[in-house]
């Protein structure tokens, strides 16, 4: 009977403990999501205190504007720099307490930003943003994992195995 038990509770046991590990989010992932539904459009998989930049082309003043981004151990992300060519409308004309205003090579820095979000919501460009993510020392284009004018929302997510492996993790430059 003992011997019985032990052959009908080790495969029990075993097939909870897979079934576990598929359904409960344990991957780490920067992942974009359609509007405010929770819809995964891609994901990167993303370490604490990993950075990650959005660069794209301001529609007014059709300069480069680069947004820089690090992923906090409280899993919120935090603006920590600003970077842009044109003094112009629709760009910053002062900083925050604790910031620093500096031009370095014609550009204009917004240094020690401590600026925290739980998301950002983002409408990737259609014509002129031209949006890119910068990660790991890699170029990827929004338009490679998300249609021009979609609305998405950026933020840390875990992901289950299950959605992980059925999930379109965003690849390449």
């Amino acid at each position: 009977m003992k011997r019985l038990r032990k052959f009908v509770l080790l495969p029990i046991f075993l097939l909870t403990l897979l079934l576990s590990f598929l359904f409960i989010p344990l991957f780490p992932t920067l992942s974009f999501e359609f509007e405010n539904t929770g819809e995964i459009l891609a994901f990167l998989p993303i370490e604490k205190k990993q950075k990650f930049d959005i660069l794209y082309t301001h529609s007014v003043h059709l300069t480069p504007v680069q947004e820089k981004y690090v992923m906090t151990d409280e899993h919120t992300i935090k603006q920590y720099e600003l970077i842009y060519e044109s003094y112009n409308v629709g760009m910053p004309s002062n900083v925050e307490e604790g910031e620093k205003f500096v031009e370095e090579n014609g550009k204009f820095h917004i240094k020690n930003m401590d600026r925290r979000f739980p998301f950002i919501d983002l409408s990737v460009g259609e014509i002129v943003a031209n949006h890119r993510l910068i990660m790991n020392d890699k170029v990827i284009p929004f338009h490679n994992f998300v249609e021009p004018g979609t609305w998405v929302r950026i933020k840390f997510r875990k992901l289950t195995a299950l959605q992980y492996w059925r999930g379109d993790e965003i690849s390449g430059g």
